[in-house]
This record gives structure tokens, C-alpha cells and sequence, in this order.
């Protein structure tokens, strides 16, 4: 009778144990959960269709280790707070909100999910369980300004802007400056759609500027409509954030790609191993966030050159888009030459440069 009661409860002992182990087992097997929150739809083929490459770049690294998720075409805004917080309430582990109208609502869902990572593209508020990151688009813009001024025939480049942000407004100066560079002669004509992504806007203002004698076209906003309509109407043209050369192989002579791979890899490799910690990062050609496609075979092989030059250059260091002298559009200079602007001065740029046309939008 005694050895049957030991008995049993040795049975029970490891009965619970097993069971303990189980659980254990599973619990140490549920998937990271990643969230993504987009402000276009995965398939506008530029912003965030790169982003969303981005993400599946996390699923084939870890499998089944990670879960991702995303809700694209968030508006800027009371909506975005929305989402942000569901996926939050929702058991994301990190999630990453990549507009920068989704800075404030992405801080304010931080502070109220501390337990939570986040991480903000092209902001520049952080916290504890907050990081920034963004890419340095405006040397891909020096690169492809350098192109421009060497082909066209007009010297009139039309360029257009989604919101006149530092962001954009970096990038129309950093294209001008090396355009003007190669072509003092050239100028660029920006139209401003106040959308990151309605193709119809994004087509009536490629059309305006190409009426007003633009033979180049190149964008800040996500759509390839631009460049659809510069294949249409026989002018060459930049994809933006992809290579958009299905969309207009004819008119495409390069793009500026975003390759955000890597950098969501790292994060959520450091969220596994248990190191990550809130960081601000801005990178762009020498580490490979900024990237290029061919280029087109209508380039010539001069154009080829002066753009590798530039390219190398910077990721050698011997060039930076924004080396004085450099002058403002009221003709004032505003950096000395041989000096560059620093990071503050380009996160905060609100003013164009000499050989932009037109009054930038307040």
C-alpha cells in the first residue's frame, strides 16, 4: 500500500513536470510578433511597397520564429494613433509606423505601451522604447541631379514634391545643387501634390511640368504615374524609393531605391537577442540603404561616369551634396566654401537654393 501511494505520487510529480516542461516549450516557441504601419497601399510601387519588401525580408531571416503584420493606406493622424494602438494592445512586440506624419501618435502610443519597441521613420522624437531612422535620400538625389544636368535639353527639370517638409525641400536643393553643378544653366520647376500618394495628382503635375518645357521629370512622392506619363509623352524621368523601369522603360534612366532589408533584419534580430535599444539612425549610399538600379541604355557613357563619380565620392567621403559655396535662391550665400551643413542644419532645411524656381509653400 505505501509503495502504490509513492508511487503515485512520483507519477503525479512527473505528470506535472511533463507538463510544466510543455508548457514552457510552447511559451518559448510563440513567434516575435512585428507590425508595420503604412501610409500607402503595398502595391503604390515605391514608399511602401519598399517598406513592405523590407518586411518580408524579416519573415524569410527568421521564419517561423517572427510573426509580422501590417495595416497599409493609414492616414496621417487621429486614424494612425488608432491602428498604432491597436497593434499595441494587440501583443506587437515592435512595431515600426513609416511616415512622418506618424511621429506624434507613435510617441504618444509609446509612453502609454512601455513595454512595447517602436520605431519611427524620418522623425526625429525618441524615447526609452522609441528609435528613429531614415535614410539619406538626398545623396541618391545628388546622383541623379548630376544625370539630369547633363541631359537635358531644355534646361528645365520638373520636379514633384509631396509636402514641403526638410525632407523634400532637402532633396530638391541637394538635386539643384548638383545639376547646377554640371549645368549652371539648368533650373528645376517643382509642382506640389500635398499627397505622398494619388497617382491622378501625381500625373496632372507631371503633365503641367512637361508643358512648361520639362524634359526630365523627377518626384518625391510613391506612385510610378509620373514617369508613366514622361514614357507617354517622350521625356525621361527618375523612379522614386524602386526601381520603376516596368512601369516606363523607355523614360527610366535610373531610380533612387530605398533598401530598408538590412536595417529591419538587424532590429528585430536585436529584439530576439534581447539588445535593443532606442538609437537614432540616418544612412544612405556607403552602407546600402541608398541604392541603384542599372542604368538606362539611353545614359551616355560620359553621364555614366560624372554619376559614378559622385556616387564614389560620397562613399568615400571626398563629396558631400551640401559643400559650399552654396547659395540661397534670393542669391545670399549661406554656406562658405569648403564648409558642410551639418545634420541639424539638413534635418531642419527650409529654404531653396539657387536655381529652384517659385516661393516654397509655408
Amino acid at each position: 500500500m505505501y509503495r502504490e501511494t509513492v508511487l503515485k505520487c512520483v507519477l503525479r510529480v512527473l505528470g506535472f513536470t511533463l507538463l510544466t516542461a510543455t508548457a514552457l516549450t510552447a511559451q518559448a516557441a510563440d513567434p516575435v510578433k512585428v507590425g508595420f504601419v503604412y501610409v500607402g497601399p503595398v502595391g503604390d510601387h515605391g514608399w511602401t511597397y519598399r517598406h513592405d519588401i523590407g518586411r518580408q525580408a524579416i519573415e524569410t531571416r527568421f521564419g517561423d520564429q517572427v510573426e509580422t503584420t501590417y495595416v497599409e493606406s493609414v492616414p496621417e493622424g487621429a486614424d494612425a494613433e488608432r491602428v498604432i494602438r491597436k497593434l499595441a494592445s494587440s501583443g506587437n512586440d515592435l512595431i515600426f509606423t513609416t511616415s512622418f506624419g506618424y511621429m506624434n501618435p507613435t510617441l504618444k502610443v509609446a509612453r502609454d505601451f512601455p513595454d512595447v519597441k517602436f520605431e519611427h521613420a524620418t522623425g526625429y522624437k525618441r524615447a526609452d522604447n522609441l528609435s528613429t531612422y531614415a535614410s539619406r535620400f538626398y545623396e541618391g538625389r545628388a546622383v541623379i541631379g548630376t544625370m539630369a544636368g547633363m541631359m537635358t535639353k531644355t534646361n528645365t527639370i520638373g520636379y514633384i514634391g509631396s509636402f514641403p517638409i526638410p525632407e523634400v525641400v532637402r532633396g530638391i536643393n541637394a538635386f539643384t545643387i548638383a545639376m547646377r553643378k554640371v549645368n549652371p544653366d539648368a533650373e528645376v520647376k517643382v509642382v506640389w501634390v500635398n499627397s505622398w500618394y494619388d497617382p491622378g495628382k501625381e500625373a496632372d503635375a507631371a503633365k503641367a511640368l512637361i508643358d512648361q518645357g520639362a524634359d526630365i521629370i523627377t518626384q518625391h512622392t510613391d506612385s510610378p504615374a509620373p514617369l508613366q506619363v514622361a514614357e507617354e509623352r517622350g521625356v525621361y524621368g527618375f523612379g522614386q524609393a524602386s526601381d520603376m523601369s516596368a512601369f516606363a522603360p523607355k523614360a527610366q534612366l535610373t531610380s533612387i531605391i530605398d533598401n530598408w532589408d538590412p536595417y529591419y533584419v538587424a532590429r528585430t534580430q536585436a529584439l530576439i537577442d534581447g539588445t535593443w535599444e532606442s538609437t537614432d539612425t540616418w544612412e544612405g549610399i556607403a552602407s546600402g540603404m541608398v541604392t541603384f538600379p542599372e542604368y538606362s541604355v539611353d545614359v551616355p557613357d560620359d553621364v555614366k561616369a560624372a554619376a559614378d563619380v559622385v556616387r564614389e565620392g560620397i562613399i568615400d567621403g571626398s563629396l558631400h551634396p551640401f559643400q559650399g559655396p552654396i547659395v540661397n535662391q534670393a542669391g545670399e550665400e549661406v554656406l562658405a566654401e569648403g564648409s558642410v551643413f551639418d545634420d541639424k542644419t539638413l534635418l531642419g532645411m527650409n529654404f531653396y537654393v539657387q536655381g529652384v524656381q517659385g516661393d516654397l509653400p509655408k
